[in-house]
């Protein structure tokens, strides 16, 4: 039988992380209490601690750091691809030139 990987919303993990930070309840106490691992309520204490207003925001919403990397990943996926057709633009420019030169060689008298 597969285990399925639980999950837990926002306003759990904040009641779940309130005691230990307010109260000073143990973390191993907590977890035993909220039926989790230890290691989980200790990374949520540490996520709440580093950033309170952006912790525990949820799937696909990202940080306002994440958004902007993000974006200059998009924007650099979009020049290379602008500087890749550029350079098949040039190539194509150079061969046709290359050919017309040729052309022009060989109906000299």
């Amino acid at each position: 039988m597969e285990m399925q990987r639980r999950k837990f919303s926002r306003e759990f993990k904040l009641k779940a992380v309130k005691p230990v930070r307010e109260r000073g309840v143990s973390v191993s106490q907590a977890a035993r209490d909220l039926d989790l691992h230890e290691n989980v309520l200790r990374k949520w204490v540490r996520e709440q601690t580093a950033d309170p207003g952006l912790a525990f925001l949820g799937h696909g919403v990202l940080k306002p750091g994440q958004q902007e990397i993000e974006r200059l990943r998009r924007e650099l996926a979009r020049m290379k691809a602008e500087r890749d057709i550029l350079k098949k633009g040039d190539y194509v420019v150079c061969k046709r030139d290359l050919i017309m030169f040729r052309r022009r060689a060989s109906f000299r008298p």
